[in-house]
């Protein structure tokens, strides 16, 4: 493919687009519960005037664009506010949780290489529900990931195994407010005590709960402390972009203090061209996600996020009860957000992925791992409170259509075979015949996913870990139209 020798009309080019957008999820109705955060057109509205506002500008030069400062400092002071009001907080607006994540490994990193020079290989510890962005921190600057066991049964991490896993490398230990696979808040307190009697870095996963739990609490949610008021954590991610229902990518990475701060940054004047200063990854980045967040921000206002916290808050409620009803289903932990993950007894739960989408709602799988069972994830958003006993009656139907399917047949061979073999010798013409097992062919994914997800699930983690990177390294691909 070429770029067209002849320039389109607007129409023709939006009609193309369109084209592509008529396969994608039909999320305004409500019924996707993964991946979209929607408010509704008001709130829409002024999110897409303001990022229209500032898509061009570019927040690399607050020079030339003092607004975008000014737009990005007002945001860091309000998410401080909202995680605790403590005096000396700073931070700065990112893409996304990921950015926020990876930044907080990096300040842990480049804090040690300063203060601990002793370590040559740095590690952080994470409980093996802290978010994967976490382990791509670690991938992508060189620090040893260092995974721990949780609570079996609430999902929450152990200040045991923490304490066990903290070695003289040691620069960062991670928990979540909440965690995403479970939706359960992690014992801050405990953690931030172990991490001041070490001398640690000790960052507060808030991305996908950090706002929606100050007003759960205010809601009477029974929580835990979690943010800067305890003693101890040192930074906090929380993203805009999820319940704040801000457009993404919109985050934020606040760190206790500007000492603390100054290793998240990156500078080099040592080369030939304009001194580079950048606090966050990214150089050049267009004004309109951190000018729509702003809008919103204070379009809303605290009692407008009040009246859709309160809204998710009864959604929550009346889904996990509702799912407890149900035979043969159980909900996994006991969840303190929004995050839903639930399981079947009797089937394979990714059977309810396609039954579920059969009528017309969209479900998340979750693969097994480290005593969590294979689950069903969903994210309870504010449309969510005027569809709970609807989706409830689907999961209802959907999970009578799935007992008779029970589990995979195909998934327990592959089960029995790898019990076999060394992971190490899985080879990519094996995959070929996992993949036509599972119903893929030419790099196309089968109708129905439950499958392909059975024996993905069975897998070792590191054999699902190279099947994906090969399966999305041939989707990555343009094909010519047949």
């Amino acid at each position: 493919m070429q770029i067209p020798a002849h320039g389109k009309s607007h129409a023709n080019v939006k009609a193309e687009l369109e084209a592509f957008a008529a396969r994608d999820a039909t999320w305004r109705d409500g019924k996707t519960l993964g991946y979209i955060y929607d408010a509704g057109p008001e709130v829409e509205e002024i999110a897409k005037w303001a990022y229209m506002r500032y898509l061009t500008e570019n927040a690399l030069a607050p020079a030339t664009f003092p607004s975008l400062m000014q737009i990005e400092n007002e945001l860091v002071a309000m998410a401080a506010a909202h995680l605790g009001d403590v005096p000396g907080v700073v931070g700065n607006f990112t893409s996304g949780g990921t950015e926020s994540c990876m930044l907080a490994v990096k300040t842990a990193r480049d804090y040690a290489r300063a203060m601990k020079p002793h370590i040559e290989e740095p590690e952080a510890i994470l409980p093996v529900t802290a978010h994967a962005a976490f382990q791509k921190g670690c991938h992508y600057l060189g620090v040893k990931k260092v995974l721990v066991p949780v609570d079996p049964k609430t999902f929450k991490a152990d200040p045991a195994a923490i304490v066990k896993a903290i070695t003289p490398n040691t620069v960062l230990i991670v928990a979540s407010a909440v965690s995403y696979a479970h939706g359960v808040l992690d014992p801050i307190e405990d953690v931030a005590r172990i991490a001041q009697k070490h001398n640690l870095n000790f960052h507060v996963d808030g991305c996908i709960g950090g706002f929606l739990l100050p007003y759960f609490k205010r809601l009477g949610a029974k929580l835990g402390a979690f943010d800067f008021r305890v003693p101890g954590v040192t930074s906090m991610s929380m993203d805009f972009h999820k319940y704040a229902y801000c457009p993404k990518g919109a985050s934020v990475l606040l760190h206790r203090s500007k000492e603390l701060r100054r290793f998240q940054m990156f500078v080099t004047s040592d080369w030939t061209g304009y001194t580079i200063v950048n606090p966050t990854i990214q150089s050049a980045k267009s004004g309109g996600p951190m000018a729509a967040a702003w809008a919103v921000l204070n379009s809303v206002g605290d009692d407008g996020f009040m009246r859709f916290a309160e809204r998710i808050y009864q959604a929550t409620q009346t889904i996990v009860e509702g799912i407890a009803k149900i035979p043969g289903l159980r909900v996994l932990g006991a969840p303190d957000s929004n995050q839903v993950a639930f399981t079947a007894e009797d089937f394979s739960c990714f059977h309810l992925i396609d039954e579920m989408a059969a009528r017309g709602w969209g479900v998340q799988p979750q693969f097994g791992y480290h005593g969590s069972e294979a689950n069903v994830h969903i994210s309870i958003g504010q449309k969510t409170f005027d569809q709970a006993n609807e989706f409830l009656a689907a999961l209802r139907e959907a999970t009578d259509a799935c007992r008779p399917k029970g589990f995979s047949q195909i998934a327990a061979k592959v089960k029995s075979e790898l019990s076999r073999m060394n992971p190490a010798d899985f080879k990519p013409a094996m995959l070929n015949d996992l993949m036509r097992a599972a119903g893929i062919e030419d790099g196309q994914l089968p109708r129905k996913s439950a499958e392909l997800n059975q024996i993905l699930n069975v897998l070792p983690p590191k054999v699902t870990e190279f099947a994906l990177i090969e399966f999305m390294n041939e989707r990555y691909l343009y094909r010519e139209k047949k």
